[in-house]
């Protein structure tokens, strides 16, 4: 259930992002999750589409630099402190979190979170155990904001 996330390694200046979006959002293809890490010379793009081989062969053919990781697509329970329980069941397995950012996808009128943590199989598994749901590369590939 995990949803592949492409790290793109980029420039850090103006308009490398803006290049990189350029090839990948066009036509029907969607990003639902994007977060930026820069620093003085270099920035990565840490990207999340509604269509992994589009995009995989989109960036294969763009000539940048970029590799691929899994992070868990959460979505977030109807509480009222929803980060806290998804964050607080990782912790309650010792599960280390590097980052969490969210996603443009919405079901139920609930929005959704990707993490990335150390042990992606025992996280699964913990947030499955505490009723977390998932969202799934078929999720992002079948939605439609309007009616998602």
């Amino acid at each position: 259930p995990c949803l592949q996330q492409f790290v793109v390694f980029l420039e850090n200046k103006v308009g490398s992002l803006h290049q990189l979006l350029r090839k990948v959002e066009h036509d029907d293809l969607k990003v639902m999750g994007l977060t930026i890490l820069d620093s003085a010379d270099s920035a990565i793009a840490r990207l999340i589409t509604n269509n992994y081989e589009r995009t995989l062969e989109t960036l294969q053919l763009s000539g940048l630099t970029f590799c691929e990781t899994e992070v868990i697509g959460v979505m977030l329970p109807d509480r009222e402190q929803p980060h806290t329980s998804v964050c607080g069941s990782l912790m309650s397995a010792e599960l280390n979190v590097h980052y969490v950012y969210p996603l443009m996808y919405r079901r139920n009128g609930r929005g959704a979170v990707a993490v990335f943590v150390d042990n992606v199989d025992e996280a699964l598994r913990v947030l499955k155990e505490q009723n977390h749901e998932f969202v799934t590369e078929d999720d992002l590939l079948d939605y439609d904001e309007l009616y998602g």
